[in-house]
């Protein structure tokens, strides 16, 4: 399953690594969130409505600090931004541990949000110019990943802290250790470069012979498919985000489950993730990123009601969360390769930039609605209610979203902007061998 590793380049492999590593950093910084939701709630006599903003507020500045950061990208380089939004997540991550009161937390919150945002925008579009066409997919699915090692490991420090220490001193310490990724920063300085096609365009740009504006993923035909794939990506975004700011609540509240049992079961969902994962990564190279977000997207709608809805043992809740966690993950495999494959190289950044976090924005309403509804009915209900909203946004987008499999990189903001035509256009290998 992972044999097509040994066949990249070095500076392929280099570049995997640098990129898989700053999403296992991001993700674990995000997630630590979640798992001191109970804990803020008794500390600081919150409300759920509340913890909805909290969990918000950090998505909302996360489209903003994603599509900022997709602009930069491609005006000063991939690799750059890359660095500045690792270090600014670290930093407000490490402060949350810090805030005395819910207003200072919802402030750090917010600023982390940035450059969690920034990251994936800076950091899919370089693992995507970088990787050749033919392993884009299972490169692409190899980096997302890493969003499970990091949601483990802040399920496993939650669990241990909390464990060891007051509640009251664990979260702290949870938030604290989240300064760790910025030590990536200075890996990516000394080994990692910009891609060639990036180098190339920018060459061309400064001649006066191609270039592009942020605004042109909102002219032509592209216009129609920004509005699509926003649409697809609020829906994907949108049911992840329910189960990494609720889950836990769900569990420890509606299930009885102690601390221990929830990092247990939450273990289980993010083990179903990494499998999702690495399935994906390959379905999205084998059959098409279109075929593989369906599976998805219908795979974990039902998994949802098994999860959620039915009245099932504990014992049977465990095992199906490895499968809604592997359903549920599976569509960001292909996801980052397939909006680069629509975008050319001048506003690859902008597209995939806006796209996803645009999504990110959107999505993050789904928690702040949980919040809402669950002060007026059982949170296992208002799960349910908005899980099916996501998932039928992601289902009506992808009817009317293109096939991408095949298609290289457009090097050009010239080349047809037509991102429903099937041809392979301006087709370019980032790094042949």
């Amino acid at each position: 399953m992972f044999k097509w590793l040994k066949d990249l380049t070095p500076r392929e492999m280099t570049t995997l690594r640098a990129c898989f590593a700053g999403w296992t950093l991001d993700a674990l910084d995000v997630q630590i969130f979640s798992f001191v939701i109970p804990t803020l709630i008794t500390a600081w006599g919150i409300g759920k409505q509340q913890v909805g903003i909290l969990g918000t507020v950090a998505l909302v500045t996360s489209a903003v600090g994603g599509w900022l950061a997709g602009v930069l990208a491609d005006r000063f380089g991939r690799v750059r931004v890359l660095q500045i939004t690792i270090i600014w997540y670290a930093v407000f991550t490490c402060l949350c541990g810090f805030a005395q009161n819910f207003e200072q937390f919802l402030v750090f919150r917010a600023l982390q949000g940035i450059g969690f945002g920034g990251e994936w925008a800076a950091g899919s579009v370089l693992i995507a110019e970088v990787i050749r066409d033919k392993y884009r997919s299972r490169a692409g699915g190899f980096v997302q990943s890493g969003w499970a090692v990091g949601w483990g490991t802040a399920a496993l420090l939650y669990t241990g802290l909390f464990s060891l220490l007051p509640e009251d001193t664990a979260w702290r310490w949870l938030f604290w250790i989240g300064i760790s990724p910025a030590a990536l920063v200075f890996f990516l300085r000394r080994h990692v470069e910009e891609p060639e096609i990036f180098a190339r365009n920018k060459a061309k740009a400064l001649a006066g012979n191609a270039g592009g504006s942020p605004l042109d993923v909102f002219r032509g035909k592209l216009l129609w498919t920004t509005i699509k794939l926003a649409i697809f990506t609020t829906g994907c975004q949108g049911a992840t985000y329910i189960y990494q700011v609720w889950l836990p609540t769900f569990l420890r509240t509606e299930r009885g489950l102690s601390v221990v049992g929830t990092g247990g079961f939450t273990v289980a969902l993010i083990a179903g993730s990494f499998i999702g994962f690495v399935v994906g990564a390959h379905l999205g190279d084998a059959i098409g990123r279109r075929k593989t977000f369906f599976i998805s997207n219908i795979g974990a709608a039902l998994m949802l009601v098994v999860y959620i809805v039915l009245p099932i043992s504990n014992s049977v809740m465990l095992p199906s969360g490895v499968l809604l966690g592997m359903f549920t993950y599976m569509v960001f495999a292909p996801l980052g390769p397939y909006l680069s494959e629509i975008y050319p190289t001048a506003i690859r950044g902008s597209g995939q930039g806006f796209c996803y976090n645009a999504g990110r924005g959107m999505g993050a309403v789904f928690p702040l609605l949980i919040g809402f509804f669950a002060s007026q009915m059982p949170l296992s209900k208002a799960i349910a209610i908005t899980g099916f909203a996501a998932y039928g946004l992601m289902f009506l987008a992808l009817c009317l979203l293109p096939e991408t499999k095949g298609r290289g990189l457009q090097d050009s903001v010239h080349a047809p902007d037509d991102a429903t035509s099937h041809d392979v256009t301006g087709s370019v290998p980032a790094n042949p061998r």
